[in-house]
């Protein structure tokens, strides 16, 4: 087909539903986006809702918020329309405020907030852990570990008989009893000369979103809204309709007692946890889905999964029951984006073993194509094996930005995504 026939003015529309969070997410949707001049694709985000830290942790237990919305503004940030007007918009949702004190309040805040996926990075990829191309005051996504799928009772090596014993710290403080699943939240208010600053470390967009949540009462209202703010491509939706709790099992999560597995609670507490995670939970166990997202899988004609924290922002997904049953159930061809490098929730799986976590979750998940960059992945044959586990082929591409760090390049992405997501079946 020669450009500016009249066969690309009729070409089909593909529907791509990504799965995901923090800055795995939104390298993937910059990519998706500059697929746009060679394919037309109908962008539909699927967004974990797990987050406690920094300021969307601050705004579940100071606000009670029905979602966190930290992951949701970047998805939103990542979709936006190119133009003057909306990349003001996007640049106002990004700023975070800074202590009133500080010469430049234009800062990010990141010295004084703490905790969670908007802070302090791992220094893995999972789709640029340092925030450069998201925008503004932001930090990296923090990770967790390994996760139990839907009707399984632990991970591997069966942390289902640990016991209730908490590591110090992780649900300790007070905070607790306030949601299960969410362990400490982070509520200090940050504050210079005995003066508090409530608004400090929060986005201008996390509290936007908050406000639409509580305005219109319909987290699919609050976003399709501030998706017409930003001039989004795309829509962006929460994977359940309220948030989650993350609680892990943890071996040698409590560095005195290096054997035993203890129960970690709280996102962030697993993403900083020590030790090899056993076994992962959401509660409640069986969220409601969201309907718009359940739809868009059904209707999808790709599904993508990663790049991203692997336990927090892509597994997550297929802990949602409705969710999972949607992924297994849909006519759609699968994708999985390999990360380029571990992080600290992947600290000793391989690249194979990214890929058999999907297998072990969710058994009945069959997978079409695995997207890689062939100098990140080391040997290619256990991931090939482990690709062909899953019914795929295994596709290397290089992915990565130029300066050899490991972060996504959304134009490489791109350029790697477009034959794949344009072939025929």
């Amino acid at each position: 087909m020669t450009a500016g026939s009249s066969d690309d003015t009729t070409r089909r529309r593909i529907k791509v539903v990504a799965f995901g969070g923090g800055h795995g997410l939104a390298a993937s949707l910059r990519g998706l986006r500059n697929c746009a001049p060679e394919l037309d694709l109908d962008i539909t985000a699927v967004v974990t809702v797990g987050d406690n830290g920094g300021s969307s942790g601050r705004l579940r237990a100071e606000r009670d918020a029905q979602l966190p919305p930290g992951d949701l503004r970047m998805a939103l940030a990542a979709l936006a329309g190119d133009d003057p007007g909306h990349q003001r918009t996007v640049a106002l949702m990004q700023h975070r405020f800074a202590l009133v004190g500080k010469p430049d309040r234009r800062g990010s805040g990141s010295d004084f907030v703490t905790g969670g996926r908007e802070a302090a990075g791992s220094g893995a990829d999972s789709g640029a852990r340092s925030g450069a191309d998201a925008g503004p005051g932001l930090g990296a996504d923090a990770g967790s570990g390994a996760l139990a799928g839907p009707g399984a009772d632990s991970g591997p090596g069966s942390g289902a008989d640990a016991g209730p014993d908490a590591v110090p710290g992780s649900g300790a403080g007070g905070h607790a009893g306030d949601k299960a699943g969410w362990g400490s939240v982070d509520r200090r208010i940050a504050s210079v000369g005995g003066k508090h600053d409530p608004l400090a470390g929060h986005a201008v967009g996390n509290l936007l979103l908050l406000g639409l949540l509580e305005l219109l009462g319909d987290p699919v209202a609050a976003l399709e809204h501030a998706a017409d703010m930003v001039g989004a491509r795309g829509r962006v939706l929460p994977m359940a309709s309220h948030a989650v709790g993350i609680e892990a099992e943890v071996r040698g999560g409590d560095p005195e007692r290096p054997d035993e597995i203890v129960t970690v609670r709280g996102q962030h507490a697993v993403a900083v946890a020590t030790g090899h995670i056993e076994a992962l939970r959401i509660v409640p166990s069986s969220p409601p889905a969201c309907p718009p997202a359940l739809a868009a899988i059904a209707e999808a004609d790709w599904l993508i999964f990663g790049p991203g924290s692997w336990y927090t922002s892509v597994l997550p997904h297929l802990l949602v029951p409705e969710l999972a049953e949607a992924i297994v159930a849909s006519p759609a061809r699968r994708l999985v984006t390999l990360n380029l490098g571990a992080d600290n929730e992947t600290s000793g799986l391989s690249v194979a073993d990214h890929l058999a976590a999907l297998h072990w979750y969710l058994p009945r998940l069959r997978v079409d194509t695995v997207l890689a960059d062939a100098k990140w992945v080391g040997e290619p044959d256990p991931v090939h094996r482990a690709a062909r586990a899953l019914g795929a082929r295994l596709v290397l591409a290089p992915l990565a930005v130029a300066d050899g760090s490991p972060k996504h390049d959304p134009e490489s992405l791109g350029t790697a995504l477009v034959p794949v997501l344009g072939s025929d079946r």
